[in-house]
């Protein structure tokens, strides 16, 4: 086994944010146990706490026996009733997406959808997550920027795009002009899902309504959209992003009509930093399309 003295800092480093991008968060001891000797020993020792309560229990049963069979009375026998289960009460995907709807349609503000979404328990990546996940930024913004889900530091911190994935995205928009104060920034699933797994078809469908809600109530002109999930939440088919990625599209939302374009994702350029090149070509084409787009209203 390999011992963390073996490891330089790099590799140390490198090792620590795989855990925790897996969702290992808490290291429980300092040293190594054997959990398996545990579990045998303590099973083991419940098997003799079981077997001595047997036995305790046959001795009884025979005293009570013979003390019957003397009284002249036969012995009853004792029947126990099984406790009550309750029944696990679970709300139907189509009627957690009509909850969802009703919800985020009753938002007069992002305030107010932010309380909403609190409250909501219709979506299950609610009971692993540390809590919502919301939009961060400008609420009135020219560019509204969309990501697929929290990772483990924006579950953190509560906050969309944080730790180092959100220091090369403050970077990426630095180099078109634009800044967090600028532009809202959002996720597509308001909840991390456990061990940053994709969503399943029903959790993305319960969590549109939220997502739609907000560039409703925001008016964005532009959408920024970042990686593979989010780019087929919007666009649809089973493209990759690397498929999606550099063009302008138009994504309905709300009876309005919104330039979107996609394009790569910081973890995608941390996974592989070659793409960085094509992000920054994205960047430029989309700076270049919100620039014309002023001027033609201008």
């Amino acid at each position: 086994m390999i011992s963390a003295s073996d490891l330089d800092a790099a590799e140390l480093a490198a090792l620590l944010a795989f855990h925790a991008d897996a969702g290992v968060e808490w290291l429980l001891e300092d040293k190594a146990i054997d959990r398996i000797a545990e579990f045998e020993a303590m099973r083991a020792a419940h098997a003799a706490r079981q077997g001595a309560a047997d036995t305790a229990a046959r001795s009884e049963s025979g005293s009570a026996r013979r003390t019957d069979n003397a009284s002249g009375r036969g012995a009853q026998p004792t029947r126990r009733e099984p406790a009550p289960v309750a029944p696990a009460v679970a709300i139907p995907d189509s009627q957690a997406v009509a909850d969802a709807a009703f919800v985020a349609s009753s938002a007069r503000s992002l305030a107010e959808l932010k309380t909403a979404m609190e409250a909501f328990t219709g979506c299950n990546l609610k009971n692993s997550a540390r809590g919502l996940v919301f939009a961060e930024g400008n609420p009135r913004p020219a560019v509204m920027v969309i990501g697929p889900m929290p990772n483990a530091d924006d579950d953190r911190e509560g906050l969309p795009f944080s730790g180092r994935q959100g220091a090369m995205l403050d970077r990426m928009l630095g180099g078109i002009g634009l800044s967090r104060a600028d532009a809202l920034l959002t996720n597509i699933i308001p909840w991390r899902p456990p061990g940053n797994r994709v969503p399943s078809a029903a959790e993305s469908d319960i969590c549109r309504p939220f997502i739609e809600r907000q560039i409703e109530l925001a008016e964005p002109n532009h959408l920024l959209i970042f990686g593979n999930f989010s780019a087929r939440f919007f666009f649809g088919g089973t493209q990759t992003i690397h498929q999606l990625r550099g063009d302008w599209r138009e994504v309905v939302v709300g009876g309005r009509t919104i330039p979107a374009f996609a394009t790569l994702h910081p973890q995608d350029l941390a996974a592989a930093p070659i793409s960085k090149r094509l992000a920054w070509q994205d960047l430029l084409a989309f700076r270049a399309g919100t620039i014309s787009s002023v001027d033609q209203s201008g």
